[in-house]
């Protein structure tokens, strides 16, 4: 790592830290936030998920895993409107603000964006198919009703092929909001240096076609492997003391980065997790701020960070 380029971590809330930073400093912004959707199958239990996984150490209103419920999505928007506002102001006029999602909260993290004052520029999907479906049967609900057992098993037999709704999610959105410039893109990117963004990073399996708002790091398809494929994630890099439960690929994150950023730019991720972002700024020669409000997560993004090449 050059010694001009820097690498800040802390171990607090995130609207604390970035209100300290100057405003109009940095260049890129790019996140996965938490938004609690896990576990969704029949044997979920409020114990079992307090016990395997933390709970939200960043929005701590919102309810955990499983809960499909109307007000985690405008808990959700409010976060992200309040985290957005702040952002604003601390980001340089065509610094673009990029935040992974799901699928069914991706309109609130827009929303939040747009409210805050940025502009949505694009939404990139991270297609992938290593996923489990994770729509439950209703056998064992039809089981427990007050019915004769002639009419569960016809019941049963009759919705065995059926499922509550949720379909399995083999993408990720991402957001692409950007702050609005108060010129052209080539004045702002004279004054300021962000804006345009990099179509010299050539994608897919032959290296020979620009970004576009899909991408995927599997092999599965020729149509999609010629046009969308950002390189193989490396095997080893989830090391066995990250039990960070929804690990970035680091090639996903470089990829992001050299098309949404430039050497020596700044770029800050409020929600650091287990430092993926981190770790491909200091292969990229970006400076990164990262922050991470849970102790154990903070620590193993300060190691991962520190023992990447």
């Amino acid at each position: 790592m050059p010694k001009d380029i820097q690498i800040t971590l802390f171990n607090n809330d995130c609207l604390v830290e970035i209100e300290k930073l100057k405003d109009n400093s940095i260049d890129c912004v790019m996140t996965d936030p938490p938004y609690f959707i896990n576990i969704l199958d029949d044997k979920w239990s409020s114990k079992k998920i307090k016990k395997k996984y933390q709970p939200n150490s960043h929005i701590r209103h919102l309810p955990v895993a499983m809960k499909y419920e109307k007000k985690q999505i405008e808990k959700l928007c409010t976060y992200y409107h309040k985290l957005s506002k702040l952002l604003f102001k601390k980001m340089k006029p065509g610094g673009y603000f990029l935040s992974f999602s799901a699928p069914r909260l991706y309109h609130a993290i827009a929303m939040g964006c747009e409210l805050g004052g940025f502009e949505i520029r694009d939404m990139i999907n991270w297609v992938y198919t290593k996923s489990m479906p994770k729509g439950m049967s209703v056998s064992h609900i039809i089981k427990k009703l007050d019915l004769s057992e002639k009419e569960k098993k016809r019941l049963i037999e009759e919705y065995k092929d059926y499922k509550t709704p949720m379909i399995r999610s083999c993408n990720e959105p991402i957001c692409v909001a950007m702050k609005p410039m108060k010129t052209t893109f080539i004045k702002n990117e004279i004054e300021f240096n962000t804006g345009l963004i990099n179509f010299s990073h050539k994608v897919g399996i032959n290296s020979d076609k620009v970004p576009a708002n899909v991408m995927t790091t599997n092999e599965f398809n020729e149509t999609y492997d010629k046009n969308f494929l950002v390189s193989k994630p490396n095997k080893e890099e989830k090391k066995d003391f990250n039990t960070h439960i929804t690990v970035k690929p680091i090639k996903i994150m470089e990829h992001l980065l050299k098309i949404f950023s430039k050497p020596n730019a700044v770029v800050l991720d409020p929600f650091m997790g287990s430092g993926t972002t981190g770790i491909a700024c200091k292969k990229l020669e970006r400076n990164f701020i990262g922050i991470e409000l849970d102790k154990e997560y903070y620590l193993i993004a300060k190691k991962r960070i520190n023992e990447s090449d």
